[in-house]
Formats: structure tokens, sequence, C-alpha cells
């Protein structure tokens, strides 16, 4: 996978890495960057698709009337 606008550097993931006390070679940094930018790209679309309703719109007639009663 290939992100083109990456602001982290191997170099630098492997130092934060080895400062919280985790070696990791080359490889395996890239596969970690590789999984954060994947799962910070879905985030932000799930955040623009999201649809911010009320919890009483979502809900059906028949739920509203048990809850009312």
């Amino acid at each position: 996978m290939n992100f083109i606008d990456k602001k982290v550097s191997i170099k630098q993931a492997m130092e934060i890495l080895a400062h919280h006390g985790i070696q990791v070679d080359n490889d395996e940094a890239a596969v970690i960057l590789d999984f954060l930018y994947l799962m910070s790209k879905n985030y932000k679309e799930s955040k623009k698709n999201e649809n911010a309703g009320t919890l009483r719109g979502n809900r059906t007639t028949q739920e509203m009337r048990q809850i009312e009663n």
C-alpha cells in the first residue's frame, strides 16, 4: 500500500516505538505505518458519510409507543 502524503517516516516511527520500548525493523515499521494510515483514511471517510440523526428519529413507531407507555 502506498500513501502519497505520509508525514511520518519509517525512521521516525522506529524512534517513537523504541522510545516506548518496542523494537522493530524497517519492514515491521513500514507495515505498522501502512496500517495506521489505512485506519486513519477509513476513519475520515466514515465521519463524512455518517448520518447524525437523533435516537428518537431512528426508532420505529411501535418502539415509540412502547416508550411512551
